[in-house]
């Protein structure tokens, strides 16, 4: 029981929204009519036009921002407010077919989180598409699994591990790349179901590509301090460590001719020495941050 008297709903949908007047309603009736016991939260972050109004009109329950704080800030919104044991986060401009919602919660069972992987013939341009490839490429290495969409935002999940990594969602876009590496590198159960994503209906996306792809990156790279430093700084170390082999080998047999090892060498030998023990030090900061989460 909520503190209203209400039972909690077993399921919540989040929808961010700006400026989706126009689409907005047609996706929360079509999400009631499948689900009409479900609680679905529209967070309006802050809209210019009438997204609130149709949102309300339609049967969500509003959450207003009073100034623009980006997507993920959004989704944050609505996680603290969502009831149900399992959310389900899908954009609010028609882009993610409703259709889809039951081969997302079907497998919930087994795992703690669903992912729509789209195909990567629907986004909107051969550069996005790259873009998305490269990410998908380093989260793969970062977490060792194979992981075919990082960035979709459609997804359901167990409300209480995504609680649990709240405070380590950005604003921005990139919280779906968070979530995906935070459950995988926690250990959680994470499956990808395949999804035909359509493109926006009318608009304009938010995103745009080197701003948001820096960040995107950039998030990858914080999350393996956070989780698995070693993968960055182990062949780091390795690299600096090869140059250094290089940089004497030249000196020795083609430069002078003698047994002398240059200063560049030593200079590289040494930073992969401190760079390998960053990395182990970060890596035992990491296993003690996730003792202390256990308990």
């Amino acid at each position: 029981m909520t503190d209203s008297g209400a039972p909690a709903p077993g399921l919540t949908f989040v929808l961010p929204a700006h400026n989706e007047a126009g689409r907005v309603g047609e996706v929360v009736q079509e999400v009631h009519r499948r689900y009409p016991s479900a609680e679905v939260l529209v967070v309006d972050d802050a809209s210019t036009d009438a997204t609130a109004q149709e949102a309300e009109a339609a049967g969500a329950t509003v959450i207003r921002h009073p100034y623009n704080k980006g997507n993920g800030a959004a989704v944050k919104s609505g996680l603290r407010r969502a009831r149900g044991r399992v959310v389900v986060m899908m954009d609010a401009d028609g882009q993610h077919d409703p259709a889809d919602i039951p081969r997302l919660l079907e497998p919930l069972g087994e795992y703690d989180l669903v992912v729509g992987a789209r195909n990567p013939t629907t986004q909107a341009s051969w550069l996005r598409r790259l873009g998305n490839w490269c990410f998908n490429v380093l989260a793969t290495y970062v977490t060792g699994r194979p992981i075919p969409d990082l960035t979709s935002g459609f997804r359901a999940a167990r409300r209480e591990p995504l609680v649990e990594f709240l405070h380590l969602l950005p604003n921005g876009y990139s919280y779906p790349t968070t979530t995906t590496l935070a459950f995988l590198k926690a250990g959680y159960s994470v499956a990808f179901v395949p999804i035909q994503s359509g493109r926006r209906h009318g608009g304009k996306s938010g995103v745009r590509l080197l701003r948001d792809g820096s960040r995107f990156v950039l998030i990858i790279l914080r999350m393996v301090t956070l989780f698995t430093p070693l993968k960055v700084f182990f062949p780091s170390s390795v690299a600096l460590f090869l140059l250094s082999c290089l940089s004497t080998a030249y000196s020795i047999f083609l430069a002078e001719h003698r047994l002398h090892i240059p200063n560049s060498a030593v200079l590289l030998f040494t930073m992969s020495i401190i760079v390998f023990l960053i990395g182990l030090v970060s890596e035992q900061i990491a296993s003690l941050r996730f003792e202390r989460r256990e308990r």
